[in-house]
């Protein structure tokens, strides 16, 4: 039939839809803590970047507090940080998507600050789950890290950017083959 859309298994509106606001600046100028970049690219099995994914991330502010009513301390969450965001790979030349935010303090009860992230993209019934470790923290301690097997750990760790105008981290996020990124169950 002649002006049918294209079969997907996320509808052909994916992109346009749930990418429609980014919303990568996580700060204000009054924000508490460190202002860093999160940047990078996420591949298909074939290295090649993916043209409509989306990532979310979520984080603690810079004393280790979100402010969410799960969080026993969210009075002390930092007003000026909003510890959400949602960037796309769809309006960069490069396919890249980034981040504004701060390098999250220590959540109590952890040993090294992290980032949740969440992938979508089209054909993805459900999101993919993972976690953004800093390669200039000592990240041996913890429990979650030290749960996956060493020759994999690398795939959840954000190298520094050398020359960036502020600190910057490149964070690939990978499918399938062997250095695909560690994701967790939803």
């Amino acid at each position: 039939m002649p002006g049918q859309s294209p079969s997907q298994t996320v509808g052909p509106f994916f992109h346009i839809e749930l990418t429609k606001k980014s919303h990568n600046v996580l700060v204000q100028p009054n924000t508490l803590g460190k202002q860093i970049i999160i940047q990078g690219q996420v591949l298909d099995g074939d290295g090649k970047p993916i043209d409509d994914a989306m990532i979310e991330i979520w984080h603690a502010d810079a004393n280790g507090y979100y402010d969410h009513p799960n969080d026993p301390n969210q009075a002390k969450a930092d007003p000026h940080f909003r510890g959400f965001g949602r960037a796309d790979t769809i309006n960069s030349e490069s396919l890249t998507y980034s981040f504004h935010t701060i390098k999250p303090g220590i959540i109590a009860g952890q040993s090294v600050p992290f980032i949740n992230v969440r992938v979508f993209a089209r054909g993805m019934l459900i999101h993919a789950l993972t976690r953004l470790y800093f390669a200039d923290e000592d990240n041996s301690k913890d429990e979650v890290l030290r749960s996956i097997p060493t020759e994999r750990q690398g795939t959840l760790i954000a190298k520094q950017v050398e020359g960036a105008s502020m600190p910057t981290y490149q964070f690939d996020i990978k499918f399938q083959e062997d250095d695909e990124t560690v994701f967790f169950n939803p």
